[in-house]
């Protein structure tokens, strides 16, 4: 068995997507496991011995850290963690973290690239973690973007015409915009944004967020999350079971 971990999961199509995947593997399974706190995961863990691999989305990509008997040296530099191996070692759990939203945000961001070298990471929470490790990667500055005022970042009221032009790569990794709430978005001047920009959102559901809708208005090149869950997912599986996957997008 297989499945994930997070809070709500109603947006998540993880479940749909393994299950296709093991459709010709009768001994596969996925569920969806949500937790009312993290608290409940050394439960979760003991009362499903035949449990294998977990996906961890929000909130818990940070707090899961806490109860690996060991992190991916990537994950453990990102500082957030959304897939977790299960092995069975003299009959107990042994626990493995590991960070693929890196590679899968790294591989669906670089086509789009030309030549804009600075980005907004809007939000800072464990799914930006894996976004700025890829950014630094690409060799891509960035700059956060929070509700809240820190040293080495904007707050949402700093942004202007200026600040836009000058970080043409705006990425939203908040949950804002998320399936069932359609209606919500970043708070940025989208008046600012051009069709130099790069508008990217970890959101897949919807398919197009409200925040890609406005940005499209203003001629901006966009992608939702989907390319990034699909890589990501890919390169999952390949952890969890040993074998490269393939997706026809």
């Amino acid at each position: 068995m297989y499945g994930i971990i997070g809070r709500p999961l109603v947006h998540s199509y993880s479940k749909a997507f393994f299950s296709e995947k093991f459709a010709d593997h009768k001994n596969l399974a996925y569920e969806n496991f949500e937790l009312a706190s993290i608290d409940e995961f050394p439960g979760l863990i003991e009362s499903h011995p035949n449990l294998c691999g977990l996906n961890v989305t929000i909130p818990y990509q940070r707090d899961v850290m806490r109860f690996l008997d060991e992190i991916d040296p990537t994950a453990a530099k990102i500082g957030a963690v959304n897939v977790v191996k299960i092995e069975r070692r003299d009959g107990k759990p042994y626990l493995k973290g590991y960070n693929t939203d890196y590679y899968g945000f790294k591989r669906a961001l670089e086509p789009m690239l030309k030549d804009q070298r600075q980005a907004l990471v809007l939000g800072t929470g464990g799914a930006s973690k894996a976004v700025i490790a890829a950014l630094d990667d690409l060799g891509i500055g960035y700059r956060y973007v929070s509700r809240t005022a820190a040293e080495g970042r904007f707050t949402y009221e700093d942004l202007n015409r200026e600040i836009l032009q000058q970080y043409p790569i705006i990425i939203n990794t908040t949950p804002l915009g998320t399936f069932p709430n359609v209606k919500e978005c970043a708070d940025i001047p989208y008046e600012f944004i051009t069709d130099k920009h790069v508008c990217f959102d970890l959101i897949y559901n919807p398919i197009r967020t409200l925040f890609l809708n406005q940005a499209e208005l203003k001629g901006a090149a966009i992608k939702n999350g989907w390319e990034m869950f699909v890589y990501q997912a890919l390169k999952t599986y390949e952890i969890w079971e040993g074998v490269v996957m393939t997706h026809n997008f």
